[in-house]
């Protein structure tokens, strides 16, 4: 491992405890909820906030009572935090010059990484005059420019547009596809995470609650958290071969399993009836409508009741069952619908 770490970070009404081990050229990506401790890790590993006990080794060497400026880390902060009187080419020199470089070798590492990025016709330009995505792209080239062996990156993407969002996270992908030092990305957003992640840690209130590869992770969540990040309905109960007891619902499932599950499913596989449904082997229950709201083309509808869910039904199956809150509906999920696994 390039990066070997376990982070204990105390406060009076938060405690942060997490290990991560990241690879030579992974890209680790740590997600969760706002004030999961994301952004508490990523400053302690930059050796910007005090940690309580643990370690931070890198590439074998202790970092954990070194100061900021003597870890051989690059970081990419969420508003960049670029130099403003500095051009694109004397911020990405900065740091090299910082570490002793003579102005000449720090110019040309700053101009060899601008081209890499993209942005050599861009060198003179002060950050006013810098797009949201050419700002990005100067903070990561500043980040590499100390020839970092761990890159850090604080929800790099936030400050972008989405159409911006869109190039850069294309662009970003490369580039770190690019370092051969570990990663560690935080993010809040699940499409940059399973973009530019290898690997996924989720985080909530301080603690890693899932970690894995992305389609792993997505397929099967192990929270109410990570199942809305990635769409699905998620529910924990007791596995009685192809049923799965949910309170007081036996849910009827595609797979077999014994003992503590988790079954999922998605909105879009939820039907809505007026009334009970005739003839069908499929999971029936009565609901409540919470809510109703556009997602994308169709609308996701908030269903109370035996199971709380979302189901994602068009527009026109809207106005047809005449939806509003707290009228009563039945809802069904096939069986070839859901997916298990173990809890």
């Amino acid at each position: 491992m390039t990066l070997d770490a376990r982070l204990v970070v105390t406060r009076p009404a938060f405690t942060l405890d997490i290990s991560l081990r990241v690879a030579p050229g992974e890209v680790v990506a740590l997600l969760g909820p706002n004030g999961a401790g994301k952004t508490t890790a990523l400053r302690a590993l930059a050796g910007l906030t005090g940690v309580s006990g643990g370690h931070i080794t890198l590439d074998g060497a202790p970092l954990h009572d070194l100061p900021a400026e003597a870890r051989p880390i690059g970081m990419v902060f969420q508003d960049y935090l670029l130099f403003p009187h500095l051009s694109a080419l004397d911020n990405v020199a900065f740091g090299p010059r910082c570490r002793g470089a003579g102005k000449a070798e720090a110019r040309r590492t700053a101009a060899d990484l601008l081209e890499r990025v993209g942005l050599a016709e861009h060198a003179a330009a002060k950050p006013r005059r810098l797009s949201g995505g050419q700002a990005q792209r100067v903070a990561l080239a500043r980040a590499l420019a100390v020839r970092p062996r761990l890159l850090l990156l604080d929800e790099p993407l936030a400050a972008l547009d989405a159409h911006t969002r869109l190039e850069i996270r294309s662009r970003l992908r490369r580039h770190l596809a690019d370092f051969d030092g570990a990663t560690v990305l935080v993010t809040h957003d699940p499409l940059d995470a399973m973009v530019l992640g290898d690997r996924l840690i989720v985080i909530e209130d301080g603690a890693i609650v899932q970690e894995g590869a992305p389609a792993e992770v997505a397929r099967r969540p192990r929270t109410d958290y990570v199942a809305r990040l990635v769409g699905l309905n998620l529910y924990r109960g007791v596995a009685e071969g192809s049923r799965v007891k949910v309170g007081e619902l036996l849910i009827s499932t595609a797979g077999h399993l014994e003992g503590p599950a988790f079954v999922a499913f998605a909105p879009a596989a939820v039907a809505l009836y007026r009334s009970r449904p005739d003839g069908s082997p499929r999971n029936v229950w009565q609901a409540r409508v919470e809510g109703v709201e556009r997602h994308g083309d169709n609308v996701r509808v908030h269903l109370d009741g035996p199971l709380a869910a979302f189901a994602d039904i068009t527009p026109a199956a809207v106005a047809d069952l005449d939806l509003t809150p707290g009228q009563e509906v039945w809802a069904s999920v096939k069986a070839t619908e859901t997916h298990t696994y173990p809890a």
